[in-house]
């Protein structure tokens, strides 16, 4: 499989000022020449980026008009010190590059941390009247429910206050290591993505910022009865793609959703935490037959 190179990566991002930050977005060739064409926003997890996405990216764009973006604090991305970042920001950013480049509806593929961006951007729709509509919502591993949400000791440990310190002596091993324990046993990461989640994260000193970006769990707690009341109530087609071998998120997360959402459409994969990089092509024909179907 051909994989996105660092420095193609960042040889094609934009930068846009949005909501006084410079942030890297992506668009596929075709979005401003197919207006006809559905979009698909791809929100990427913590605490990696956009890149995440690389191989669904290159097999939907002559279907679809692409856009994704590195959050606040990820990637390419602004990554402020001295900023308290919060998931409602991240979707403040989120509809400003929507309205920048015109998008008045869009469908959402969203990982991790990106899953609760687009709970947030679904509760203000369902809430007011937005711009920009969500057509539909596919969701893969991440702390939809915070109360199944098991954090690594990594990250208990790096939004501790001994959080400053841990990031200083993270390396590129570490992080290694913090993925092959989150990545399945039969689908363990490569060196060319555990060399690039690496750029991505030192780029512009960004191991800084990790134990702020952590505030993220609280929010979780904060937001998570509103978000869930939102996703019960939707009419927006909801799909959840997991792997259920990730001991963050996984078979246990996939067990209550099943439970508490109505009429779930959910898949399980024999893989990790990581599914769009663990099992590539699956979960591109996944996605492609959801979003054919609910197409009618």
């Amino acid at each position: 499989m051909n994989q996105l190179t660092f420095d193609n990566y960042q040889k094609h991002a934009d930068f846009s000022e949005l909501c006084d930050h410079r942030i890297a977005h992506w668009q596929s060739l075709n979005f401003h020449q197919d207006p006809n064409k559905d979009v698909i926003l791809f929100i990427h997890g913590f605490p990696s980026a956009a890149w995440d996405w690389h191989f669904q990216w290159k097999h939907l764009a002559g279907q679809y008009r692409l856009l994704s973006l590195d959050l606040l604090g990820f990637g390419l991305s602004d990554k402020p010190t001295e900023h308290q970042y919060s998931l409602l920001e991240q979707a403040d950013i989120v509809q400003a590059l929507l309205s920048k480049l015109g998008v008045k509806q869009y469908h959402i593929l969203a990982h991790d941390y990106g899953d609760s961006v687009a709970q947030e951007l679904l509760s203000r729709q369902e809430a007011i009247d937005n711009a920009a509509k969500i057509q539909s919502i596919c969701f893969l591993n991440g702390g939809l429910f915070a109360s199944h949400h098991r954090p690594l000791f990594t990250q208990k440990l790096l939004k501790s206050r001994f959080g400053g310190l841990a990031s200083h002596f993270m390396n590129k091993a570490s992080l290694s290591r913090g993925f092959n324990k989150i990545f399945a046993a039969n689908s363990q990461p490569n060196t060319h993505e555990i060399d690039t989640l690496w750029q991505l994260l030192e780029h512009n000193n960004g191991k800084r910022v990790l134990p702020k970006l952590l505030s993220y769990l609280d929010e979780r707690k904060q937001h998570g009865k509103r978000w869930v009341e939102s996703m019960i109530s939707t009419l927006v087609p909801l799909y959840f793609i997991n792997g259920v071998h990730d001991p963050i998120s996984g078979q246990h997360m996939l067990d209550y959703y099943i439970d508490i959402i109505p009429h779930p459409r959910t898949t399980a994969l024999d893989v990790g935490h990581y599914p769009q990089l663990e099992a590539p092509e699956k979960v591109l024909s996944l996605y492609q037959t959801f979003l054919t179907e609910i197409k009618g």
